[in-house]
Order: structure tokens, then sequence, then C-alpha cells
């Protein structure tokens, strides 16, 4: 993963309002599973599409999603029926 965005997602998990303990419960990973999965610094282990798309809804935090369109040379932008909902 590219360390910004592996920085991105650790730090959206560790930073996360519910904790990163809540926010494993509600991604449905073990605490100590998904610490593995998001840690930058361990090269053995690997954070799924899945989760991570997970992650960011439970979260609402889209900076991942962000970053990963900035290195295709996209930008995002919400859709209509997004943009109204909140």
């Amino acid at each position: 993963m590219d360390n910004a965005l592996a920085n991105s997602v650790h730090d959206l998990v560790l930073e996360s309002p519910m904790g990163a303990k809540g926010l494993a419960q509600a991604v449905g990973k073990p605490y100590s599973t998904l610490l593995r999965e998001v840690n930058p610094y361990d090269a053995g282990a690997k954070l799924g599409a899945e989760t991570l798309l997970s992650i960011m809804k439970v979260t609402g935090n889209i900076a991942p999603l962000k970053i990963m369109a900035s290195e295709m040379g996209y930008s995002l932008s919400p859709s209509q029926e997004s943009s109204g909902s909140n």
C-alpha cells in the first residue's frame, strides 16, 4: 500500500470517534486483526478492499478514497443523491 494511503487508513482507524475497538466491532473484525491490517509498518498484513470500504462507510471518512483517486489522476465529487443527504 502507498505510504500516504497506508498512513491515512491507519490514522482513520486510530482517530475514529467511536474508537478503534468500536470500529473493529462495527466492521466485523477482531480488534487485533484490524490493527494489524492497518499497521503501515507490517509488510505481512494486508487490508482488504471490502474492509476498507466498510471502514469508510462506518466512519463517513473518505480520505483514503481521495488519496486513491488522486494517485490515479482523478478527483471526487459527491453524487447528486448523496449531496442533499448531509
